[in-house]
């Protein structure tokens, strides 16, 4: 959503209201992490403190990973976030009324909060999951993290805009070069999460040091590496050829297939990064596993729609929907 705000487009347009849905569920997702908070020790070894006791690492690097500053920084990071999203839905709202001066802030909103955003999401990926494993590190962990909730965050935006393309308003405003628009940021998309996982891989692989290989250990054996496979065949491989076609990319259906799988995917790409952090002797789905997905995902979709009914599904002031009608 910040993106469109900087860069304009019609693609943003489309997707907007979408976007804008997503980000009034945060609210939801703060409330949701506090029960995380009571099994911090069940979690992450650096919380417990016999293991710190008998680990010197830990004991080196408990003065930032301790439960109290944890507790803080993620206060910190849900406050900016929060406050992001308030600012973006409520101006999103005056727009309505004075476009000209609104439009100016949301973009100089956005360029702060892609900043702002960038460093809390880097340390959040430190601390919620590069933390699992606390003998491992990688520079470039918090990047990867980053292009996966932008090819996630574009994906499901575009099997949303294709599943509702047949009815107004979107039927009237929608048309195949949109959809071909889409189609080329979702390859770009998939292209640069190829590159940063590859890069991660090659660099750490390349080092060849103890506490860097830890990491791809426990998730290129046992079974593992199975679903590694897969992710590369089926989050980039597959999609990579699909989306290299125009004709595809111009059918809002076969669009919002594709995008659906990048999606799943992306969900099993979430999983094969956290799990093998618990089960290290080969891949295991605890049916908590998927009652946690349908439990938590049906309610943040039934608080997405709730919010996407809350208002008109195109923006009309918006200058780039102008250009994405004519461009229809």
């Amino acid at each position: 959503l910040m993106v469109h705000h900087l860069a304009g487009g019609s693609w943003g347009a489309l997707l907007r209201r979408a976007l804008e849905s997503g980000v009034r569920t945060l609210p939801l997702m703060a409330v949701l992490f506090v029960p995380l908070l009571f099994g911090l020790q069940d979690l992450y070894s650096w919380a417990r403190p016999e293991a710190v006791a008998s680990d010197a690492l830990l004991q080196h690097k408990s003065l930032y990973l301790n439960v109290p500053f944890f507790g803080i920084r993620l206060a910190l990071y849900f406050v900016i976030w929060l406050a992001l999203a308030l600012l973006l839905a409520w101006w999103s709202r005056q727009e309505e009324q004075t476009p000209e001066a609104i439009r100016r802030r949301l973009g100089l909103l956005s360029g702060v909060g892609l900043l702002l955003y960038g460093l809390t999401m880097t340390f959040a990926a430190v601390d919620w999951v590069m933390s699992l494993d606390p003998h491992w590190y990688s520079t470039i962990f918090g990047i990867l993290v980053l292009v996966g909730q932008l090819l996630g965050a574009l994906a499901f935006g575009v099997v949303v805009i294709t599943s509702l393309a047949r009815f107004e308003p979107l039927a009237g405003a929608i048309s195949a070069d949109h959809l071909h628009d889409l189609g080329n940021l979702l390859l770009t998309s998939v292209l640069f999460w190829a590159y940063i996982s590859f890069s991660q891989l090659l660099i750490i692989w390349s080092g060849n040091l103890p506490e860097g290989i830890v990491w791809y250990r426990h998730r290129l054996q046992g079974g593992w590496e199975w679903v590694g496979v897969a992710l590369a065949l089926f989050q980039f491989a597959l999609p990579f050829l699909l989306l290299l076609s125009s004709d595809l990319k111009r059918v809002p259906g076969r669009l919002g297939i594709i995008a659906a799988a990048i999606f799943c995917m992306h969900l099993v790409d979430v999983f094969w990064i956290i799990m093998p952090a618990f089960y290290r002797e080969g891949p295991y789905l605890h049916w908590l596993d998927v009652a946690a997905l349908i439990g938590i995902g049906g309610v943040w979709i039934a608080v997405f729609a709730w919010q996407l009914k809350g208002r008109a599904l195109l923006p009309m002031h918006d200058l780039a929907l102008q250009g994405a009608t004519e461009h229809g």
